[in-house]
């Protein structure tokens, strides 16, 4: 069974969807998860900057019908998604961080859902270190060792490491899954991942 590399940043709300869904995908298939946190801004400014130029000038049939879908992928995946009325986009890049420092310690999908839920339900924002905090303590995790650890420069390093080979890889964007080689962008594109690992047993 192959591994399931899951590159993502919690600034996006599609990824929250697929974070929460590839879990049970994942132990589904007995298959691994890698998780691979990254900065979909860096991204952005490499290969799709687009996405700013879209936000800028929306299209509002299009926005309409973007909002009606993520509330039906939330009901129908279980999740509560509120679109952060204060603070969008928001800047990532702490509880990125702190998402790297952690997997190493079991601790990722933890910290990671209760980030996700901080800003995705709770409109906290993410880039202020009392947020960064309170994410800590209802993940279990001493913020004090955490807020050290993601100033560091090779826990930075790492971060760009992951974004850079995103983009290497042909990535383009938040949440990207890998199964091997194979690429697929998108909560939507589940139903296709779980067809390869249907495949692949």
């Amino acid at each position: 069974m192959p591994d399931i590399e899951f590159f993502f940043d919690i600034s996006s709300p599609w990824t929250y969807l697929a974070f929460h869904n590839i879990q049970p995908l994942a132990d589904e298939f007995g298959a691994k998860v890698i998780w691979r946190p990254f900065m979909v801004g860096g991204v952005f400014n490499t290969v799709n900057p687009t996405v700013y130029e879209s936000r800028r000038t929306p299209v509002p049939a299009k926005q309409a019908y973007l909002g009606k879908s993520l509330a039906d992928w939330a009901r129908w995946t279980g999740v509560q998604v509120n679109f952060p009325p204060k603070v969008f986009p928001v800047n990532s890049v702490k509880v990125m961080r702190g998402c790297l420092v952690l997997d190493g310690e079991g601790k990722l999908p933890a910290f990671a859902r209760a980030a996700f839920e901080a800003y995705w339900r709770d409109d906290l924002d993410i880039a202020q270190d009392e947020v960064v905090r309170e994410v800590c303590a209802r993940a279990g995790v001493d913020a004090d060792a955490l807020l050290l650890a993601i100033a560091q420069q090779p826990v930075k390093d790492a971060l760009r490491d992951n974004t850079e080979a995103l983009i290497a890889r042909g990535g383009f964007g938040s949440p990207t899954i890998f199964l091997g080689d194979d690429m697929y962008f998108g909560n939507d594109h589940l139903p296709l991942v779980r067809a390869a690992l249907e495949r692949a047993r």
